[in-house]
């Protein structure tokens, strides 16, 4: 068993807060993690995948009230927004009777509509977490080879051969586009998502470039934006935005799109094996991006996520602006020579960078040219965690 640093925090959240609401993509761990903390203490399950459960909620208040002092943990909660108000009303009540902490534990896959009946009804009520799929410090530093040829999705990560991982990841995607995004009202025909999902995967970390993708599609750019926003609001897509504090410099505005997970990523352009990726026009795209997710689920929670470029050619590939204001300049290579270029250090120059970090794939933590320090990303992940004080 893999544990993951989330139950640790989610705990300690319970602890303070009324309610959590846990997000991710479907079959990244929510329901395994909120079963782990239900055995901690008196909770009930609710999922409302099942008809018998939804039909317990069909009055609310009728049901929550009984469970009132015990945990409730509903999963699958954006399938009754309607749920929010009655959660609401829920919260406040506990707390005049004196049950202000632990309540409410809500599990669901990220969307538009999840995000918007929760913040407009349990503002200030409850505290958002974000669950990723494996990052490199569960599994440990001597699984990179496998967490990122696999990526970490459960099933996928711990699958016995690389062929059933695959298989796995294929049936995962095919089940998201055909079943999991219709049933959110959604009409995109499948074939067409799968093709504009491919595209990023080939272009796994460029720039964005909605009208190239629309000519490929046949499709307007309007249509680019809304499949793009809905694989970002389903959290299998990330939108990297330019960093945009500097006024006098010329700088890209258009941001990078990344697909989050790696195995996904790899599933999508038919890679089965490492030697594979490893020959693959997409492997530096697709090792940027394993580094940039595995960094950012390592940074406290607040940070905000970034990237440079300049007209000049300055370049960082990662920006980390901790809650503490403190600026962190990160530059991944795939390679054992831990050498940044000169528009690195220009760009983190402009800045004022607090941290300069080169993550490269060699094992050694040596100290580079102009304050750099060059580190594998196990160490690198390490440091931001120190830094995390929910962690």
């Amino acid at each position: 068993m893999i544990d993951r640093f989330h139950h640790t925090s989610l705990q300690k959240t319970l602890a303070s807060q009324a309610g959590v609401v846990l997000l991710g993509p479907r079959q990244v761990g929510k329901t395994t993690l909120a079963q782990d903390i239900a055995d901690t203490r008196d909770a009930v399950y609710l999922d409302l995948e099942r008809s018998a459960d939804r039909q317990v909620l069909e009055e609310p208040d009728l049901y929550l009230d009984e469970q009132m002092g015990r945990l409730v943990i509903i999963d699958e909660v954006q399938l009754m927004p309607g749920l929010f108000g009655a959660l609401r009303g829920q919260i406040d009540r506990r707390r005049r009777a004196g049950h202000r902490t632990g309540q409410f534990l809500l599990l669901g896959s990220a969307s538009n509509t999840l995000l918007q009946q929760s913040a407009e009804s349990l503002a200030g009520r409850v505290s958002y977490h974000e669950l990723t799929p494996f990052t490199l410090d569960e599994t440990g530093a001597d699984s990179l080879s496998t967490l990122w040829l696999r990526g970490g999705f459960p099933d996928s990560y711990l699958a016995d051969t690389n062929t059933i991982s695959l298989a796995w990841r294929t049936d995962f995607i095919r089940t998201y586009l055909e079943r999991d995004i219709p049933s959110f009202g959604l009409r995109i025909p499948s074939e067409t998502l799968r093709r504009f999902w491919t595209m990023l995967a080939h272009e796994q970390g460029g720039l964005l470039n909605a009208a190239r993708l629309a000519a490929g599609l046949g499709v307007s750019g309007q249509s680019v934006a809304r499949y793009l926003d809905l694989l970002v609001d389903l959290m299998l897509v990330r939108r990297l935005p330019p960093w945009h504090a500097n006024e006098g410099k010329r700088l890209v505005k258009s941001p990078k799109v990344y697909i989050r997970d790696a195995g996904l990523t790899h599933a999508l352009l038919g890679i089965d094996r490492t030697e594979a990726l490893l020959g693959h026009p997409v492997v530096g795209g697709s090792w940027e991006g394993f580094c940039i997710e595995n960094l950012i689920a390592a940074a406290p929670r607040g940070t905000e996520a970034s990237f440079y470029r300049s007209s000049a050619g300055a370049e960082i590939d990662l920006i980390l602006t901790l809650p503490s204001g403190a600026l962190w300049a990160i530059e991944i290579k795939r390679t054992t020579s831990p050498k940044v270029t000169r528009g690195f250090h220009i760009a983190a120059d402009d800045l004022g960078a607090a941290e300069r970090i080169l993550v490269y794939a060699d094992a050694r933590e040596v100290p580079g040219q102009g304050g750099v320090k060059a580190m594998p990303l196990a160490s690198a992940m390490a440091q931001l965690r120190s830094h995390d004080t929910d962690s």
